[in-house]
């Protein structure tokens, strides 16, 4: 989770964040495809951290769409836990409110979003995006990205792009099972490595993907092999919007911040950016956003706010995964929320040390917020 140096082009007319983001217009295409997705970002799908819970809180901060973490067909199909984590309308149905109106109003909607499948082979594939659409998945995301080394050895993931008849097998096997009233669409990272024969490969990929008749391509900029060292190539993304001008493009890679967001929508002309590791523990980056857009300044989170976001997030994760589990897994999140402290290495090592929501709510009474954490306490 380390942020790399930048390889990117320069904003070629100059013009500063602020400007960029307040005059941008959101691609109309978005929203008549993805009803509610209104804006030009989205969260990714983050293995081991895309939860119900993450995204819930994304959204209550103004992010307009978000993807599940990768979900493999297998376990879908087995009924594997898997399955029951990642119900979009799990907690709005296990906090008693399944009701959509009732979702909206009290933060519970987890829409729209996209189930993100993951497998080896096109049938399974095809049936466990069918079950996806049955949990009232708005949009099936195709993973031809993964570059986990376990992942790709097992056929899975960013395999696919050194194997391209494969990949298009997977996608037009998937196309074909979901409902024409649901949109498809696919990550990509560039190409499986820096030869030209894994860019041809790409290439045939990303054309076939288009015809068989997906919405759009998500292009992380970087290679498999790649995996997350060393920068991504913007320009790459930005040659590839340029060649394609009648596709909707997203673009991945490098998004830490979110001024990020603006400088790709501007350099590589994608339509929507894809933010990653930059929103683990920064729910505020698409409240930023969205400021930005506005002609106003992106303000950094008050201590208020960020207790009661850490409060909201553990409370989610705990409907999710129970409250030991959750008490564990909330510790990555706290590393990461601990960065807009004041105290940041002593919040860190105390949220390292959590292991029920006791001890959760102990950080916050001692170093966020006292007034309004000890009343999220009782």
């Amino acid at each position: 989770m380390i942020q790399d140096e930048y390889d990117r082009p320069p904003v070629e007319n100059g013009r500063s964040v602020s400007e960029i983001a307040s005059s941008h217009q959101v691609d109309p295409r978005l929203a008549r495809l993805v009803p509610g997705f209104d804006a030009p970002f989205f969260q990714a799908g983050l293995a081991g951290y895309s939860d119900g819970a993450m995204r819930l809180v994304a959204r209550a901060h103004d992010c307009p769409y978000c993807i599940t973490e990768a979900l493999l067909d297998q376990t879908l199909i087995n009924g594997g836990k898997g399955r029951r984590k990642e119900d979009p309308d799990l907690i709005a149905s296990e906090c008693g409110m399944g009701d959509l109106d009732e979702n909206r109003i009290f933060g519970l909607d987890d829409h729209p979003i996209a189930g993100q499948i993951m497998g080896t082979k096109p049938e399974t594939m095809a049936e466990g995006a069918k079950i996806l659409v049955d949990m009232g998945y708005d949009m099936i995301d195709v993973n031809l990205a993964c570059p986990v080394k376990k992942i790709r050895k097992q056929h899975r993931g960013g395999h696919f792009l050194a194997h391209p008849d494969q990949a298009v097998a997977v996608l037009e096997a998937v196309r074909d099972a979901v409902p024409d009233s649901v949109p498809c669409s696919l990550k990509m990272r560039r190409a499986f490595d820096d030869t030209e024969e894994q860019a041809l490969n790409f290439e045939h990929v990303f054309d076939a993907a288009y015809r068989i008749g997906y919405a759009w391509a998500t292009v992380h900029c970087r290679t498999v092999e790649q995996k997350y060292r060393g920068p991504g190539r913007w320009a790459f993304l930005r040659d590839l919007v340029r060649r394609h001008p009648e596709r909707i493009i997203f673009g991945s890679g490098d998004i830490w911040c979110v001024d990020d967001i603006f400088l790709m929508l501007e350099t590589c002309g994608v339509q929507a950016v894809s933010v990653a590791r930059g929103c683990i523990g920064n729910p505020w980056i698409f409240r930023q956003a969205r400021q930005l857009m506005s002609g106003a300044e992106a303000s950094p989170p008050t201590l208020r706010e960020q207790t009661e976001v850490l409060k909201r997030h553990h409370e989610l994760s705990v409907v999710i995964h129970g409250e030991r589990a959750a008490s564990r897994m909330m510790r990555k999140f706290g590393i990461k929320f601990s960065v807009h402290h004041p105290d940041p290495e002593t919040v860190r090592q105390d949220f390292i040390r959590c292991s029920s929501t006791r001890d959760w709510l102990d950080v916050l009474v001692r170093h966020y917020d006292p007034v309004i954490a000890s009343i999220l306490s009782e």
